[in-house]
């Protein structure tokens, strides 16, 4: 398999099973747009089944090289979810709850049901729902195994905008869902957090949106909550060095490669919730806003010119003589010829938990972000921002992590077997 596998498919209709009736009898719930159901019982005739709109029928497969949730196209709907395992929790036990959940996030991702589904979101399709998995640094203490963890999992250095909160950062084990409806993403939720019972508990838990699918005339870059489109500049599976910055090799594919073998297709993900300053941000005038970032924030090209894809121009300068893109605009800090070509595949949603006691709005980015290597991609990149980026003035870090996401499972695998089994 390649990079692709876990790219959505369609699927013709709902394959979702329920439980009906006390006396078990069974029946199966086709979604549609207008939420109708076709439901058989041993009393009802089948009906006709009414095909799903294209958003609710794609499917994402659970099986692959990698891991669902990394290349898929980012969803409407986010959940972030980390545990620690209870005390007397160890190997045996985090194998057994992985086990569970690949068991689930796999019937899920088809659009089947659990047999003791809640039935929050029988009348849906997958609506490419993912389901991601990982590890953090204290899992490998806490199962007795460290002599598998990987140094790339090193604890991440301190940064001069970090006000960190540590019961919403790291955590042993941590699960991304994504989903284009959001009651397809919050089954998904409540039965990893259901099936944890006994085993781990939860640290922290964090909820995203991000635009629908569909919502606009053409498939576009996202927008953030600044009004910035966000991600332009992000590595592409086209390219041929995708793999090589974003997935850890397999065996042999890169002599020297510090990640243990169990990592292999696998990734490590950089979680981080940034609360933005939008009230500070939303006093500046459009001039001075893209001055920070150095686009258009109309179309998201550079202010170099061109358009959103033309490559900046950090040499060109204005009538004046000044640099077109500021020396401490975002995208000349982070762009990956000024940092050694350090580069990372972000897949973040949006946040909003309400407001503050000062009225301003607790919301902002929860940035994810996918490397081979954090010291490679997105340390350096960090480090550079600390020194000088114009966006810094505007944006908080409150939480972070850091956690290895396993490649994806073969069929008849769970995810991490090959850890906690090998």
């Amino acid at each position: 398999m390649t990079q692709h596998d876990n790219e959505p498919q369609r699927v013709s209709r709902r394959r979702l099973v329920s439980q009906v009736g006390a006396v078990g009898a069974t029946g199966i719930a086709h979604g549609a747009t207008g939420g109708a159901v076709a439901q058989a019982t041993a009393q009802q005739a089948p009906k006709a089944p009414t095909p799903l709109t294209s958003v609710g029928s794609t499917r994402v497969p659970f099986h692959g090289t990698h891991q669902a949730g990394i290349t898929t196209p980012v969803q409407a709907f986010g959940h972030l979810i980390a545990f620690d395992l209870v005390s007397g929790a160890g190997r045996k036990q985090a194998a057994a709850l992985l086990r569970r959940w690949s068991t689930t996030a796999r019937e899920l991702m088809e659009g089947e049901s659990p047999a003791r589904n809640t039935g929050i979101a029988l009348d849906a399709g997958p609506c490419s729902l993912t389901v991601t998995f990982g590890f953090g640094r204290s899992f490998f203490a806490r199962t007795k195994l460290g002599k598998q963890l990987p140094t790339e999992l090193a604890p991440l250095p301190d940064f001069s905008n970090d006000a960190l909160e540590k019961g919403r950062s790291e955590g042993d084990l941590w699960v991304q869902i994504g989903a284009d409806d959001g009651l397809v993403a919050f089954d998904a939720l409540r039965e990893v957090q259901r099936q944890a019972e006994g085993t781990a508990r939860v640290r922290w838990q964090m909820n995203g949106f991000n635009r629908t699918p569909g919502a606009t005339p053409r498939p576009m870059t996202t927008r953030n909550l600044m009004g910035q489109i966000d991600g332009t500049r992000n590595p592409k599976p086209s390219e041929a060095d995708f793999a090589e910055r974003v997935f850890v090799p397999g065996s042999g594919a890169k002599p020297g490669a510090a990640s243990p073998e169990w990592m292999a297709g696998g990734s490590y993900a950089v979680v981080r919730r940034i609360r933005m300053l939008l009230d500070d941000w939303d006093e500046r005038s459009l001039t001075e806003q893209e001055k920070v970032i150095g686009r258009r924030k109309s179309d998201g090209a550079p202010l170099s010119g061109g358009s959103e894809k033309t490559e900046p121009d950090l040499e060109k300068r204005g009538p004046d003589g000044s640099p077109a893109i500021a020396a401490d605009a975002h995208v000349r800090v982070t762009a990956p010829e000024t940092n050694g070509g350090a580069a990372m595949l972000r897949r973040p949603f949006s946040y909003h938990d309400g407001f503050r006691d000062d009225g301003a709005p607790d919301a902002g980015l929860l940035f994810i972000a996918w490397q081979a290597d954090p010291q490679r991609g997105f340390v350096p990149v960090q480090r550079k921002l600390d020194r000088g980026d114009a966006l810094s003035r505007f944006i908080r870090h409150e939480a972070s992590g850091l956690f290895a996401v396993p490649g994806g499972p073969a069929k008849g695998e769970y995810v991490g077997q090959r850890l906690l089994e090998g």
